[in-house]
């Protein structure tokens, strides 16, 4: 192990750890002895101008023989102070251009420290991209966030409480599944306010449990607002459909879903700290996925077939009700169908298009983007309790039509919907 400070002024220490296997390779070749020379190369500059050189230095390392492809590979670790992007730890083979690749060579953030692990021994360094603006932002986002957050979970925290202490006996199909979405999202609003406090302990088993459960929460918010939609389709569009254990199997589905997901990515090892600087030159941490392929494919992949189903069932809606007016439906159902439809399209605003904000921001409106989330997201909470009190004092109203229960089994009944049963004779068995 070769432990070097390249700056003491800045304090930018660095280490390069030589595994066994590039040993033996290097005595094979200097008649038994091991032989290791480092380079640093300083005011090193990247010719991409979107990215940079991290603390402006190369390392070029040797061992006078050919070391590559190695089993165990090489570890150099960087501490910085100055992380102002996403890092990528690159290498150089000294020949031609200065062209730098990622190939051989592993990314790991622990803490303030990036981890570069490689096969082959050349020239190294870390390239940053810069994110000047997310910095800029991070300290105002994240103080509007935790407001938000505090904010929803105090009227979902409200409506949690007149459902079940309140309006429990009373409450249909469709409030339970609402109570079940409320809960998912109390534990995720719970789970990232706490966050950033167990991420700053430093503790690893807590750091990886606390992201864990925001992870749950957050695919659990997700699998109850598909239920929700999925409960609307078949109550608003199927008829005459018997489901034997219907609420038990919705609601093992809600809960059940993510649990195979997180396991298999904490398994994995991918819930780690990260580290966020603020403007301020404070350190921010954070308790979360480390692989954006992960992020991508599970949260974005999964919220994006969510989103498609319940944009679906909107337009279903309404095609419902254009429906409906040219064959001349009577008042009584078009003001039914205009009920039904701000159902799905309440739901929709209120929690689709307040993630889909979060999810799909990318290129110049990525920071305004970031700044409507957090503002929907400080009046998520109040307007899910508003959209509830409304449901709960209309049980007997436009929501008298939720599925019959009887017993274990569940029968979807739409009296309402069929804008083809005018005919008197289509009545006569309702």
């Amino acid at each position: 192990v070769a432990d070097c400070q390249s700056d003491l002024k800045a304090g930018n220490p660095w280490s390069v750890k030589i595994s066994n296997e590039a040993c033996n390779k290097s005595r094979l070749g200097n008649n038994g002895r091991a032989l290791v020379g480092i380079l640093p190369f300083k005011n090193m500059e990247s010719k991409d101008e979107t990215k940079v050189v991290l603390n402006n230095e190369v390392y070029g390392i040797t061992m006078r023989a050919n070391i590559s492809n190695l089993t165990d590979n090489i570890d150099m670790f960087f501490t910085h102070n100055d992380k102002i992007g996403n890092s990528s730890c690159v290498s150089w083979s000294g020949e031609g251009d200065l062209n730098w690749t990622t190939f051989g060579c592993k990314t790991e953030i622990i803490n303030n420290t990036i981890k570069c692990s490689c096969s082959h021994l050349t020239f190294f360094a870390v390239l940053m991209t810069p994110q000047p603006d997310a910095e800029q932002d991070l300290e105002s986002l994240t103080l509007i966030t935790s407001i938000g957050c505090g904010i929803s979970m105090f009227f979902l925290s409200i409506a949690l409480f007149m459902h079940f202490l309140l309006r429990k006996a009373k409450s249909n199909q469709a409030t339970k599944i609402l109570m079940n979405m409320f809960v998912a999202l109390c534990l995720l609003n719970a789970s990232f306010l706490s966050n950033e406090s167990v991420a700053n302990t430093q503790d690893n088993g807590a750091c990886v449990f606390i992201a864990l459960v925001l992870h749950y929460s957050m695919l659990a918010s997700f699998t109850w607002f598909f239920i929700q939609a999925l409960h609307m389709y078949l109550w608003l569009i199927r008829q005459n459909i018997t489901i034997t254990n219907y609420m038990r199997k919705i609601t093992v589905l809600g809960w059940a879903f993510p649990t195979p997901i997180v396991i298999t990515i904490a398994s994995l090892g991918e819930y780690k700290p990260l580290i966020l600087k603020t403007s301020s030159e404070k350190i921010s941490r954070m308790c979360w996925i480390t692989s954006p392929y992960i992020h991508y494919a599970v949260n974005i992949g999964y919220y994006s077939l969510v989103f498609i189903f319940t944009t679906g069932i909107f337009i279903t809606i309404l095609t419902r009700i254009v429906q409906a007016r040219r064959l001349r439906a009577t008042d009584g159902k078009r003001r039914t169908f205009r009920k039904q439809l701000m159902m799905v399209l309440s739901l929709f605003l209120l929690f689709g298009l307040t993630w889909s904000v979060a999810f799909f921001s990318y290129g110049p409106m990525r920071i305004p983007s970031y700044y409507i989330f957090t503002v929907l997201n400080s009046f998520q909470g109040f307007f899910l309790f508003l959209y509830y009190y409304h449901i709960r004092n209309d049980i007997a109203g436009s929501f008298s039509d939720d599925p019959r229960s009887s017993g274990s089994t569940t029968t979807m009944v739409q009296p309402s919907m069929n804008v083809y049963d005018n005919h008197p004779k289509n009545n006569t068995g309702s």
